[in-house]
């Protein structure tokens, strides 16, 4: 973690609550979370979408390929939040 900028102090351990409903979202998320595309100096660009896809079609394979849509549509969202949360730290 410190290779990529950060120190143990950025994390903060706070507790939160997933909604059930949103449990499937957040696993994929968790899931992918080595699979960072890193642009050299300027840090994580986005995540890598044929590991991500990958995934999906691993862990949600008896979803219909709409809801597969969905988590990734969700996925991206946090995507999007995490990317402007790191954007911050620089």
């Amino acid at each position: 973690m410190r290779s990529a900028g950060y120190e143990p102090e950025d994390f903060e351990v706070d507790e939160f609550e997933v909604w059930p409903e949103n449990w499937p979202s957040f696993a994929l998320f968790c899931a992918v979370q080595t699979q960072w595309r890193v642009g050299g100096m300027g840090g994580a660009t986005g995540l890598d979408y044929p590991a991500v896809f990958a995934t999906i079609d691993r862990l949600h394979r008896d979803k219909t390929p709409e809801r597969r849509d969905e988590l990734f549509a969700d996925m991206q969202v946090m995507e999007a939040a995490a990317l402007k949360e790191m954007a911050k730290k620089k």
